[in-house]
């Protein structure tokens, strides 16, 4: 009993240390992720060895914990790939030029909020929505003066709703996975956080947008559109998304689908050599026009590169605290005095928000409160559904929020918004939680086991 209170006190106090790392440097200093991160790492891999393990131990940890993060960190380079290449061939451009005629300025958020949620539900993926359909609006919403950090908060509240709410989306079939729950009973039931989180969130930004006055005259967007030539055959390639999403082919194949297909189109007018540097440095365009450099230079691998390395050292933190148990010894003393459902739901989705700030990556935030809580979920007499609702209510959507997470930094990257300046406009990723925890309370919508 002595040694669990002395490892308690031990990881309690490594956690508080690495917060104030994280929330002195990036909040008070203002630095990037890197060094913090950096200084957490190395604080963290102290703790491990001064605990009994082995440097090569700690070492083999940290290389865990970045193993995970393969998969997305070869997802962003495609994504990179992907943007460039639809910008050079006159995607982005055509949805620009289509967004100018057709948007309402002061109708522009909610419907910015609304097409990524109904893209995103169709594709099953928010960083594919963010970095395609996203990147356009919000091209088009800086035209109509409206703040990036509120179009970035619409954008991401929808991308976030779609992958939430889409049997295609791997976060959704993973928070199923790991309850034990069956796919489509698990959306439905998410169904009772997801549409009041919905409805906040659309009423948010239609509130927003109507109190905003755009600043973009008309003759000022007569120029833009001018500088603009839209190509329509070029949104085939956009079609090819929602072709690959109904065949159900998982996102790493959809964009290399996809980026081929585009090569293959950018071809036609370039030349290889042309090809490869788009690819690699992103697109640059030939016109004159400040704003239109401004919207289309963008994209090509080497702009993820600075997303990659906040992943490879968040990721790498993760890893070692996974590996040695921190989070799971930190929550045992209060999982085993839970005795209520609301309980054992707040405690989830307190262990999902704090397991995203500590480790970063949203499917580690998923496993592991999942596998935490599960028999205490159990134990009570909850479905395993109200087990997969909550683990996506906090390990799913506040990834978006933490400027080191693998989610927030790519959106940070990709739409060109820091995460402290657009976290307080991405009302569906903090409404989530909050929804559920008023389900907890009230127990609406939080589902009895039948066994």
């Amino acid at each position: 009993m002595e040694q669990q209170k002395r490892r308690f006190i031990a990881v309690t106090g490594l956690i508080i240390g690495l917060m104030l790392i994280f929330g002195i440097g990036m909040i008070h200093f203002k630095l990037a992720p890197y060094v913090p991160l950096t200084l957490g790492l190395m604080v963290t891999m102290i703790f491990g060895r001064l605990n009994g393990y082995s440097w090569q131990i700690v070492q083999n940890q940290l290389l865990a914990g970045v193993r995970i993060g393969l998969a997305p960190i070869f997802l962003f380079l495609l994504i990179g790939m992907i943007i460039a290449l639809w910008m050079g061939d006159g995607v982005i451009s055509t949805l620009l030029w289509s967004g100018l005629h057709l948007a309402q300025p002061n109708w522009f958020l909610p419907a910015a909020f609304v097409i990524s949620a109904l893209i995103g539900t169709a594709i099953g993926s928010s960083f594919t929505t963010i970095a395609t359909i996203g990147v356009a609006l919000m091209g088009i919403g800086t035209t109509f003066g409206i703040p990036m950090p509120m179009l970035a908060g619409a954008i991401i509240s929808g991308a976030i709703f779609g992958d939430k709410s889409s049997p295609l989306s791997g976060s959704t079939n993973l928070a199923a996975s790991i309850a034990g729950s069956e796919l489509f009973a698990h959306i439905k039931n998410m169904m009772w956080t997801t549409i009041p989180a919905f409805v906040l969130s659309l009423i948010g930004f239609t509130s927003l947008g109507l109190l905003h006055h755009t600043q973009a005259s008309p003759a000022s967007l007569m120029q833009l559109q001018a500088h603009l030539t839209p190509q329509w055959w070029s949104l085939l390639l956009v079609g090819l998304l929602f072709v690959t999403a109904w065949f159900k082919i998982p996102a790493i194949p959809t964009l290399l689908i996809n980026v081929a297909a585009s090569a293959l189109v950018f071809l036609h007018t370039h030349t290889v050599a042309n090809l490869s540097d788009v690819m690699m440095n992103g697109f640059k365009t030939t016109s004159s026009d400040a704003t239109v450099q401004a919207l289309l230079n963008r994209g090509g691998m080497l702009s993820m590169m600075s997303t990659v390395l906040i992943i490879i050292l968040a990721l790498a933190l993760g890893g070692i605290l996974t590996e040695e148990s921190i989070l799971a010894d930190f929550m045992a003393p209060l999982i085993k005095r839970v005795t209520t459902q609301a309980e054992a739901v707040i405690g989830t989705l307190m262990t999902g928000i704090l397991a995203n700030f500590m480790i970063g990556e949203k499917c580690l935030a998923t496993i592991l409160p999942g596998e935490l809580w599960k028999p205490t979920f159990k134990r009570l007499d909850l479905a395993p559904v109200a087990l997969s609702r909550t683990l996506e209510d906090s390990g799913t959507v506040v990834n978006y929020l933490v400027p080191w997470g693998v989610a927030g930094s790519f959106c940070a990257q990709t739409l060109g918004v820091p995460v402290t300046h657009f976290a307080v406009f991405a009302i569906f990723a903090w409404a989530s939680p909050l929804c559920s925890m008023i389900s907890a309370v009230t127990k609406v919508g939080l589902e009895q086991s039948d066994d």
